[in-house]
């Protein structure tokens, strides 16, 4: 899934200096729309994956290819031999499938915990941002917008370079994950709902 156009042209309406431009599917398509659309933009897009694996969901930014393995661990070893950023993705969602199976010794492998989440509940974020304080991990907001009245809703506050701030732990989240219920409410008849 290449990111869409207008989910570039509203980042560019509402004067965002970074976006994270994380897909499911296709680094790729994602490299493409956004380097032929705005490499001479006053913006950097950041692209990422978010990845299903048998621990949960983790985000890797800054990708330039695919990641492939469904492995917990290989997954991080493809993110940083591109020299990209590991964050759990929404690790305490209430629904089973979508929350982080926490392997041992797993903490040394992240850079970051998403602690504000588009589409998780007050509670889930909350438990994520305690969970980053106690192991002393950088934090991160990310709409996890399907669709595009959700982008921006959730997002990461940061100065100068997101590598360095993420490193030096040196980052902030910021808006809030109301619209989340009407999304994930959104996506479920979509995919249940067979097209006309």
């Amino acid at each position: 899934m290449a990111i869409p156009n207008s989910q570039l042209e509203t980042w560019s309406k509402q004067g965002s200096i970074t976006q994270s431009a994380s897909t499911y599917t296709s680094v790729k398509s994602a490299l493409e729309s956004t380097n032929s659309l705005y490499k001479d933009k006053d913006f950097e897009v950041i692209i990422g994956s978010e990845t299903n694996t048998d621990r949960g969901h983790v985000l890797g930014l800054y990708l330039t290819k695919e990641i492939k393995s469904k492995d917990f661990f290989e997954a991080v070893d493809e993110i940083r031999k591109q020299g990209g950023i590991v964050i759990i993705a929404h690790p305490f969602r209430l629904l089973p499938q979508l929350s982080f199976k926490q392997p041992p010794d797993f903490i040394k492998y992240l850079d970051a915990v998403e602690c504000n989440n588009g589409r998780t509940f007050y509670f889930g974020n909350r438990k994520a941002l305690k969970f980053a304080e106690q192991h002393n991990l950088a934090k991160t907001g990310g709409s996890d917008s399907h669709f595009s009245f959700e982008i921006g809703r959730c997002y990461t506050l940061f100065e100068g370079d997101l590598i360095k701030a993420v490193k030096h732990n040196k980052t902030k989240i910021g808006g809030v994950s109301f619209t989340g219920l009407a999304g994930g409410l959104m996506s479920f008849f979509k995919r249940r709902i067979p097209k006309m």
